[in-house]
């Protein structure tokens, strides 16, 4: 199974994007999933969440209300709306997701790359 992250770029400050993150492989499932980004110089951040059976969304306070996250489980994908995109949002943006019997995110994707400028 594998996490396969797009829709980075380079957008304005104010301006939006969609982060996608398709699962790949005949026996992917999931507790939850989750977006986590890296700023440079910076240790990897945690984003937002959502659990895979209800789709319930938990979001870091620096994005909440600014972003989305859903999912489509029928074709394991992940989303992650962001609107009013601030140059702090620059970052390496991941997909994970974390099985039900791990204690964290066993499954990572590569990183897609968000850069917003002023």
């Amino acid at each position: 199974v594998q996490l396969q992250a797009s829709g980075g770029g380079l957008v304005q400050a104010g301006g939006s994007l969609r982060l996608t993150c398709a699962a790949s492989g005949r026996t992917f499932s999931s507790y939850s999933m989750g977006w986590f980004r890296k700023k440079p110089g910076k240790l990897r951040e945690y984003v937002a969440t959502i659990r895979w059976n209800d789709g319930s969304p938990y979001y870091v306070d620096s994005v909440k209300g600014r972003s989305t996250i859903s999912r489509d489980k029928y074709n394991n994908t992940m989303y992650l709306q962001m609107n009013s995109l601030k140059p702090e949002d620059t970052a390496v943006y991941y997909c994970a997701s974390k099985s039900s019997d791990s204690t964290g995110f066993d499954l990572w994707g590569q990183g897609t790359q968000v850069t917003v400028s002023s």
